[in-house]
């Protein structure tokens, strides 16, 4: 392994104190033990494959045996931010938890409506957790913290942090959160505060690299099913049916993919990696027009992100947290495929369904709850380790810890290339791409 092709990761100063864990010192996988600091996960496990660049060495999250803080001492803080996902609850649950029953952590602090909880001026009184306060948040969706978008001044939260003496900084939320999480950590290196600043990767939509799978993604899927399910009888109990159903995914079409291959019941899958056509021979509308003419009825899952290209030129602005506002795709695309269908003298019945707020306020299900634990967990254990600006990662089945800066460089995508899309064209027939 060259010297390049291990990441480091950043820490606060040499671990000085013994966990108060009681886990063993022998390195076996058959039995719960602290992980070894020299312990490495490959990024790559296939063989005899092209070359892809580095082959990475990350660092294996877990637990320590010496810690960097002194858990009795320690106070703790957890935010919330950005919009909502299945397992937020979960997360704050077993993160307060493990600090404070395995670590002893006497306090720990939930910060309000996001970012906001950590200025002054805007900021909500933090709620102290406990386990009675967090007995059964996680049978409930959204966060019992409260969440908002949009940047924060790094000084005034390094500010905060300091004034309140909070050593660790867990944050929960996507790539804006992560990033602000990253201006935090640099703030506080800069004026040598030792607060280790920990992300723990939210994003509904799966689009964070160098972890497989974020929690509440397979909630989405379950639920967004569902919803399919409900189009697919609609569109078949109609001369002409056509069940539209919008799902979330911006830049990334994981929802809709894994939707459609778990349903089985989409005829056309639109994400926003394979550019939309809906004019000329091969485009979308006229594919739509061949199916029903066979099938009289058919289902579309569409991504958020997919057919932005149709709205070239409007400058819709940006949300809180510097995100582009999009073009409403199912609406616009209900609206194409009625035009379309009127010109062709052909009568159809669109019904459109638009569950995002619905999927994305659920409860978890039993595969993210179990998600949800092992990264707050894992969280936590590389606080209190002293490594910051980080972010835990889940890759090749082992948890591991991420630089944040190189986590969110680029998000993750749909290869068009890839098994997941093999398996919606396999699922749905449809063309591999769209052209005039």
């Amino acid at each position: 392994m060259s010297e390049s092709d291990f990441v480091r990761v950043p820490r606060l100063g040499d671990p000085g104190y013994a966990s108060p864990l009681r886990l063993s010192t022998t390195w076996g996988d058959d039995i719960v033990n602290f992980t070894p600091e020299h312990a490495l996960v490959r990024h790559r496990i296939e063989l005899n494959t092209p070359d892809l660049g580095p082959d990475l060495r990350f660092e294996k999250a877990g637990p320590r045996q010496r810690l960097f803080f002194d858990p009795p001492r320690v106070r703790a803080a957890i935010v919330t931010c950005g919009g909502l996902c299945p397992g937020l609850n979960n997360v704050i649950r077993s993160a307060f938890l493990e600090m404070h029953f395995n670590y002893g952590v006497p306090e720990v602090l939930g910060l309000r409506y996001g970012y906001q909880g950590l200025n002054p001026t805007l900021a909500e009184a933090p709620l102290r957790l406990t386990p009675e306060l967090v007995e059964h948040i996680h049978e409930h969706g959204g966060t019992i913290l409260g969440t908002s978008r949009g940047e924060q001044d790094p000084r005034v939260m390094a500010d905060f942090l300091q004034r309140e003496r909070i050593d660790i900084l867990l944050c929960i939320g996507g790539d804006g959160t992560q990033r602000g999480a990253v201006r935090i950590a640099d703030e506080a290196r800069r004026r040598g505060a030792p607060v280790a600043v920990v992300g723990i990767p939210k994003t509904i939509d799966n689009d964070i690299a160098f972890v497989s799978q974020t929690f509440g993604f397979a909630t989405a899927v379950e639920k967004a099913r569902e919803v399919l399910y409900g189009a697919h009888a609609e569109a078949k109990s109609a001369f002409n049916g056509i069940g539209l159903v919008k799902v979330m995914g911006r830049h990334a079409g994981f929802i809709a993919c894994g939707a459609t291959v778990a349903s089985q019941e989409v005829n056309f899958t639109l994400i926003p990696e394979a550019p939309l056509v809906l004019e000329g021979e091969r485009g979308f509308l006229p594919v739509l027009h061949r199916r029903l003419l066979a099938r009289h009825h058919a289902v579309i899952v569409v991504a958020e992100g997919a057919g932005q290209e149709l709205f070239a030129g409007d400058d819709r602005g940006t949300d809180a947290s510097g995100n582009a506002r999009f073009g409403d795709i199912g609406v616009r695309l209900k609206s194409e495929i009625e035009r379309f269908f009127k010109a062709n003298g052909t009568p159809v019945s669109v019904k459109y369904f638009d569950p995002s707020y619905y999927v994305r306020s659920v409860p978890a299900n039993s595969v993210d709850s179990l998600l949800c634990d092992h990264l707050a967990r894992h969280a936590v254990h590389a606080a209190m380790s002293g490594r910051t600006g980080i972010l835990v990662g889940h890759w090749n089945d082992v948890f591991i810890h991420v630089p944040i800066g190189m986590a969110v460089a680029q998000p993750r995508r749909v290869s068009l290339e890839g098994d997941i899309w093999r398996q919606v064209l396999s699922a749905t027939g449809q063309p591999a791409s769209w052209r005039s």
